[in-house]
């Protein structure tokens, strides 16, 4: 039950689902949504917040690849679950599919914003409709890397994840519930 808590819980926390940002005019990077992440920045970033902000302290930067809020996130979550040693190879197979299915994206994006400019509202809709199926893929990746992971966590380190995943959900069913008023 545990583990399918976190599962659902790692979704919300990494894979966030926003419109995304309709946007006009020649673009050099991929349009991609802007997700919020409920970690501050790891040390030595030019982004730092509370040590708990759940506000846009993860937040996608303008012109900032997927890959590069990646390996943010990476660092943030490493840190904060206090990753040891003998937990470094589940760690690290957790990680490396959290940066392809940032790699993935990355090249999903760059094609929309290519196509951007000549996209027909029906084109549109089926590369929204693309990203979102890459996004669901990317999730079910992403979920047996972490049930390994967090089966490797101690007692205290599975209390801390599952207080970042459940906060990062309060925040966000808020944030529905605001937007549903």
């Amino acid at each position: 039950m545990r583990a399918n808590i976190a599962s659902l819980l790692v979704t919300t926390m990494l894979v966030a689902t926003p419109a995304l940002a309709q946007s006009t005019g020649n673009q050099s990077t991929p349009t991609a949504p802007t997700t919020t992440q409920i970690a501050p920045a790891p040390s030595g970033t030019a982004q730092k917040a509370a040590p708990h902000s759940n506000r846009s302290a993860m937040a996608r930067q303008p012109g900032e690849t997927m890959q590069n809020l990646a390996e943010r996130r990476i660092a943030d979550l490493h840190s904060r679950l206090h990753i040891t040693p003998e937990q470094s190879q589940q760690w690290n197979q957790f990680a490396q599919v959290m940066r392809d299915n940032a790699h993935e994206m990355d090249q999903i994006y760059q094609a929309r914003a290519e196509k951007l400019g000549s996209m027909t509202a029906v084109d549109n809709m089926q590369s929204f409709a693309q990203i979102e199926q890459q996004r669901a893929q990317d999730v079910q990746k992403l979920v047996p890397a972490f049930q390994t992971l967090y089966s490797s966590l101690s007692d205290q380190q599975k209390k801390a994840a599952d207080d970042m995943f459940r906060a990062r959900a309060q925040h966000a069913q808020a944030g529905h519930q605001a937007a549903a008023r």
